[in-house]
C-alpha cells in the first residue's frame, strides 16, 4: 500500500553513555504482580526485564530510562533503571499505619510498591487505620522509601465512590485541584468588560443555541444561523474562549496541561478545569453573554461553503437543546426553532454524505450508558446509537476543526510551518491489514490495498454490504482493530479515518487541552504574530498519553458498572455475540447490554476438546467440529462477577 504521506515509524534510538558504553533506552515500566518489571520500548522486539532491586525508585507505569546490563540479541535483555523521566501516578489510595508517632501509608494496589513514609506534620489529622489519599512528594535515590502527605481522609465513603476514585488515581488523575489553582479560578471576573466586546465580532443578535447531552453542564459549543439577503445562509460554530481566561504560565494553565483532558465516568466528571470555569464562566449557558472563538460559514442550503470567517466573538445563546429534543424535532418536523433545526440537519446530512463520498470511513458507533440509583448503583443499561441530532453537531464541529487546521497549515514563520497540534490518524498498518483482508475475503468481501484511498473505499463498500448480515459485527470489530490510533502531533500526515488532509481539535477547549493550544496559536496567526513553540512535539505526546489514560479509566469504570450490574444476574441466560477468541477460551458480549465476559476453555472440556485457529479467529472442536468464531451468536449463562478484578465469567449454553 503506497503513500507518500505514510508516516515513517521512528525507532527508539539507544543512547550511548560514553563512560561505560552502556546502551540506554527510553520506555514505560510495567510491573507484574510477582514484582518483576518489564520496560516496554517502542519498536524493540522484546521488553527489557528489570528486577525489583534495579527499579531505582521507579513505579508501575512510569516513563523511565533503562540501561542494558545483560544483552541478549536472541531473547530478552536485562537492565536497570537509571532515571525516572515522568511519574505515571503520584497520588494513591490506601490506609495509614501509625505507631509511636511514625506514619506509614500502605497503598491499595496489586502492583508491588513500598509503603510511603508520612511525617507527623503531614498526617493532616489522619489516625491509625484511617483510609486516606496520600500524595508522594519526594523520593530521593538515597531514601529507602518515598515520603508523602495525606491529602484527604476517606471516612464513610461508599464502595462505589471508592472504586471510581481508585480508577482515576490508577490512571494518574488527581481527585482535587491545588489551592493556588482554585484561588486563581476564584479571582477570574465573570463580567465581560465593554472594551473586550468592542474588540470582537458581536454575534449576540443572531439566533444561537446549544445541543448537548441531557446531563451536560460544560457547554463547549453553540450553533447560530441566519438567512442572508443573497439567499445563502450564515452558519456559525461558536466555541467557548477558554484561552481568554486561562493564561500561559499560571497555576491554572499548568494544572490544565498536566491533566490534559476531562475524564467522564458513569457517575461523575473529573474536569480538566475547576467547575467554576468549566460549568459557569466558560460554559455557553442560555440567556448569558459569553466570549467565544468562532468559525462562521456562508453556505447554500446544500452545505456548500462559499466563504468563511474565523475570529473572536461574543454570543448570547437563546436556547438550550438536548439531543433528544432535536431528534424529536427532526422526526416530527415541529418544535422550538424547528425551521432552523431542520435546515441545519439538512445541511449537516449533505456535509456527511460528501465526507463519505470523499473517502471517510463509515464505522457505526454505539455507546453504553447506565441508569443509576441514588447510590450510583446501576439499575439498567442503555445502548445509545448515533442519530441525526448527534450527526448535526458532529458534522459542523468537523467542518470547523478542518477549517482551522487548513488555515494554520498555510501560515509560515521563517519559511517554516507553524508548530501546531494536528490531530492525525495514520493509514492502517499493512501487517494488521493483511490477515483482515484474507478473513474478509472468506465472506466475499474484496479489498483493493493499492493506495490508502482504495483501502478506505473498500472498507466503505464492505460496511455497506454488511448491513443486517450475520458477519456484520465480527468484520466491523476486526476492521476497527486494524486501524491506527488517532494522536496529536506537530507532524501533519492527515486523518485517514475522516479523509481529511488537515485536521485539529478546536471545538472542546473546556475538556481538552490541545484545543486550548489551538486557540492560542490561531489567535497569534490572526494577529500576524505566530510564535514558534519548540516544545510542541512534547506537548502533543503528553496530550496523547493523557487522552489514552482517560479512555482507559473510562473503560475500566464502565466495566466496573457492568460487573456490578450483572452481580445480581448470576445464573441468568442471555443472547450474546462472540467478540474475541484466544487459546484459553472466547469472549462473549451480551446483545442486550454490551457486557463482555469470558467463556473459559475449561468449561467446554466436558463437551469437546477445542483447538485455536488464529487466522480464522475461532475455536474448533476436534471430535464434533463445533466452531466458535468471532461474530457468532451464542447463548451464555452468567456464572461469576468479580468486582475487584472487574471481570465477568460466562458459561456457554447449548
Amino acid at each position: 500500500m503506497g503513500n507518500k504521506n505514510q508516516k515513517k515509524k521512528k525507532k527508539e534510538k539507544p543512547r550511548q553513555k560514553s563512560r561505560s558504553h552502556a546502551t540506554v533506552y527510553k520506555g514505560k515500566l510495567d510491573i507484574t504482580r510477582s514484582g518483576i518489571g518489564f520496560v516496554l520500548v517502542e519498536n524493540l522486539l522484546k521488553d527489557v526485564l528489570v528486577r525489583p532491586q534495579n527499579f531505582n525508585t521507579a513505579l508501575h507505569g512510569d516513563e523511565v530510562r533503562v540501561e542494558i546490563t545483560k544483552d541478549n540479541p536472541q531473547g530478552r535483555s536485562e537492565g536497570k533503571i537509571v532515571e525516572v523521566i515522568k511519574r505515571n501516578q503520584v497520588t494513591f489510595m490506601g490506609h495509614m499505619e501509625i505507631n509511636n508517632g511514625f506514619g506509614f501509608f500502605v497503598p491499595d494496589t496489586d502492583k508491588p510498591m513500598p509503603d510511603i513514609f508520612v511525617p507527623q506534620e503531614s498526617l493532616n489529622g489522619a489516625k491509625n487505620k484511617d483510609r486516606v489519599v496520600v500524595k508522594m512528594v519526594r523520593w530521593e535515590k538515597s531514601d529507602k522509601r518515598p515520603v508523602g502527605e495525606v491529602v484527604s481522609i476517606l471516612s464513610d465513603i461508599e464502595p462505589n465512590d471508592l472504586a471510581m476514585k481508585e480508577i482515576l488515581l490508577e490512571h494518574g488523575f488527581p481527585l482535587t485541584f491545588p489551592d493556588e489553582v482554585m484561588e486563581e479560578a476564584a479571582r477570574l471576573n465573570d463580567i465581560i468588560p465593554a472594551d473586550e466586546i468592542k474588540r470582537r465580532k458581536d454575534c449576540r443578535p443572531v439566533l444561537t443555541f446549544t445541543i448537548d447531552p441531557i446531563d451536560a453542564k460544560d457547554f463547549d459549543d453553540a450553533i447560530s444561523i441566519q438567512k442572508l439577503d443573497n439567499g445563502n445562509y450564515e452558519v456559525g460554530v461558536h466555541i467557548a474562549d477558554v484561552s481568554h481566561y486561562v493564561i500561559p504560565e499560571t497555576a491554572l494553565d499548568e494544572e490544565a496541561y498536566h491533566r490534559a483532558t476531562s475524564v467522564y465516568l458513569p457517575d461523575r466528571v473529573l474536569p480538566m478545569l475547576p467547575e467554576e470555569i468549566s460549568n459557569v464562566l466558560c460554559s455557553l449557558r442560555p440567556h448569558e453573554d459569553k466570549l467565544t472563538f468562532s468559525c462562521i460559514f456562508q453556505m447554500d442550503d446544500k452545505g456548500k461553503v462559499k466563504q468563511h470567517w474565523i475570529g473572536r466573538t461574543v454570543i448570547h445563546s437563546d436556547h438550550r437543546f438536548t439531543y433528544e429534543d432535536v431528534q424529536e424535532i427532526i422526526e416530527k418536523g415541529e418544535g422550538t426553532y424547528s425551521d432552523e433545526v431542520l435546515l441545519l440537519n439538512k445541511i449537516s446530512q449533505r456535509l456527511r454524505k460528501k465526507r463519505f463520498d470523499k473517502g471517510a470511513i463509515n464505522f457505526s458507533s454505539q455507546e453504553v450508558r447506565f441508569k443509576l440509583d441514588e447510590h450510583a448503583k446501576p439499575v439498567g443499561i442503555i445502548i445509545k446509537e448515533s442519530k441525526e441530532a448527534h450527526q448535526l453537531i458532529e458534522e459542523l464541529m468537523l467542518l470547523a476543526n478542518r477549517t482551522v487546521a487548513e488555515y494554520v497549515a498555510k501560515i509560515k514563520a521563517n519559511d517554516k510551518p507553524i508548530p501546531f497540534p494536528y490531530r492525525i490518524h495514520d493509514n492502517p498498518d499493512e501487517e494488521k491489514l493483511k490477515p483482515f483482508v484474507e478473513f474478509a475475503r472468506k465472506f466475499g468481501h474484496k479489498f483493493n490495498t493499492d493506495t490508502p484511498e482504495k483501502v478506505a473505499a473498500s472498507f466503505n463498500e464492505m460496511l455497506a454490504d454488511l448491513q443486517g448480515r450475520p458477519e456484520q459485527h465480527v468484520l466491523e470489530q476486526l476492521g476497527i482493530r486494524t486501524m491506527a490510533k488517532a494522536i496529536y502531533t506537530a507532524e501533519n500526515i492527515g486523518h485517514f479515518g475522516l479523509g481529511f488532509e488537515h485536521y485539529c481539535h478546536f471545538t472542546s477547549p473546556i475538556r481538552r487541552y490541545p484545543d486550548v493550544m489551538v486557540h492560542r496559536i490561531l489567535h497569534q496567526c490572526l494577529m500576524d504574530m505566530p510564535v514558534i513553540d519548540k516544545k510542541m512535539d512534547a506537548k502533543c505526546k503528553h496530550s496523547s498519553e493523557r487522552e489514552r489514560a482517560a479512555m482507559e479509566a473510562e473503560r475500566a469504570a464502565n466495566k466496573y458498572k457492568q460487573v456490578e450490574y450483572l452481580m445480581n444476574k448470576i445464573g441468568e441466560i442471555y443472547e450474546g455475540v462472540v467478540s474475541g477468541v484466544a487459546s484459553f477460551g472466547f469472549w462473549v458480549e451480551t446483545v442486550e447490554h454490551k457486557c463482555e465476559g469470558l467463556v473459559s476453555l475449561t468449561s467446554l472440556t466436558t463437551f469437546d476438546e477445542f483447538r485455536h485457529i488464529e487466522e480464522d479467529y475461532c475455536l474448533v472442536g476436534r471430535r464434533s467440529g463445533r466452531k466458535f468464531q468471532m461474530g457468532d451468536k451464542v447463548k451464555i449463562k452468567v456464572i461469576n462477577a468479580n468486582l475487584d478484578k472487574r471481570q465477568l465469567d460466562y458459561e456457554w449454553v447449548m
